[in-house]
């Protein structure tokens, strides 16, 4: 199989790399995008021999050229393009590892090129995914889920019919500042933040799990990747990490998902569909685990997990309204421009500021990301 990585460089990336290591006859890395790591890139192109590369900016390009002259090259967001849909469509499948909204026209670009998705980039489906399910089905392309509650999901519905389900349940860590109250979040720094107790991921990600958007952009995620009304997915939180995330039936039944906090895991399973292949990751040892824990994840505390179901709910541009917003305030907090709190504040004041539009296409949502990250710079920094 021939895999077209974006964001090969960064954590979700890597991770992919180890299960491509577990099953080197069966994939054959043909692009790769990174960003600004140059090192690791070098590290890639050596171990896996890629014929497309493209990063963040042409002076790394230059670089890359003088170690490595024989490999096409690209940059910037139309090299990320390019990386979707280099060569010729033969048993492919795109893994989009890319942060952020940067993967959505990627995504769409593949799928008209008729070819599979795994997903890891959420917001693909956040503020795309009236046309992104619509693509699916002209272009009879599969979209598999990276991320480990929406794999979760998946599997618990293997097998079951639609009709079948109450609810889905999708669980949260807590984020690093589960065990704080709100006037506790006032002087939290950069450094807090990014000390997630269960998963070792990118920093905007890391940043979404402490404010509990990344819950909130996961609930819409799901409403698409599943086909289920909002009002019939649930969150709550488990410290653990150990169960994903849970499908309860209209006869009480409930099938969750279980296992250990890795990342491959649900790579291994999205990369090999519909295969299910070996991975030596730790087992999880229920007796060692002991119990779990379960709370409520309250609005209150959390108000931009109701920001983004809100939004999720309303459908149109509010999606990417609440999406760039809150990329931005990210931004603005890991560069310490703004307080963590703030990050609330910004997100709540453009889904005021810029209205909604039900009526989309995928210029008017790249139109909207934009507009609205440029007033939050503007603004704010």
């Amino acid at each position: 199989m021939n895999l077209f990585i974006l964001g090969v460089t960064g954590s979700i990336g890597v991770q992919t790399l180890d299960i491509v290591r577990n099953s080197p006859k069966k994939f054959n890395v043909v692009a790769v995008s990174g960003n600004y790591n140059l090192k690791k890139m070098k590290e890639i192109i050596v171990e896996f021999n890629p014929l497309y590369v493209s990063m963040g900016k042409r002076e790394l390009v230059n670089e890359l050229k003088l170690e490595f002259p024989n490999i096409e090259y690209g940059y910037g967001d139309e090299g990320l393009l390019q990386t979707a849909t280099y060569g010729e469509k033969a048993n492919d499948l795109v893994v989009n590892a890319v942060v952020g909204s940067a993967g959505l026209l990627p995504t769409v670009r593949a799928i008209e090129m008729g070819r599979n998705i795994a997903l890891a980039n959420k917001e693909t489906l956040v503020i795309g995914g009236e046309i992104i399910n619509e693509l699916l089905k002209k272009h009879n392309v599969s979209l598999i889920p990276i991320d480990s509650e929406h794999s979760a999901i998946m599997q618990c519905l293997n097998g079951e019919k639609k009709e079948s389900i109450k609810k889905i349940i999708i669980t949260a860590s807590g984020g690093s500042f589960r065990d704080k109250k709100r006037s506790e979040l006032k002087n939290v720094t950069v450094t807090d933040a990014l000390s997630h107790p269960n998963w070792t991921m990118g920093a905007k990600i890391t940043i979404d799990s402490a404010t509990m958007m990344n819950k909130g952009l996961e609930v819409i995620e799901a409403h698409y990747l599943f086909d289920v009304d909002y009002e019939n997915i649930e969150t709550v939180m488990h410290k653990e990490s150990v169960i994903h995330s849970l499908v309860e039936f209209k006869d009480t039944s409930i099938i969750a998902h279980l296992g250990n906090p890795d990342m491959r895991v649900p790579i291994n399973y999205a990369i090999n569909y519909p295969e299910r292949l070996p991975y030596q990751g730790e087992r999880l040892d229920l007796v060692k685990l002991g119990k779990m824990h379960f709370e409520e994840l309250s609005y209150d505390r959390y108000p931009l997990l109701k920001m983004a179901i809100d939004a999720g709910k309303s459908k149109g541009l509010n999606p990417a309204t609440l999406n760039a917003a809150n990329e931005m305030a990210v931004h603005l907090f890991l560069n310490g421009k703004i307080t963590f709190l703030e990050i609330e504040d910004i997100v709540e004041e453009c889904l005021n500021v810029f209205k909604n539009d039900k009526n989309i296409n995928l210029e008017k949502i790249l139109q909207r990301d934009l507009d609205v990250k440029d007033y939050v710079l503007k603004k704010y920094s």
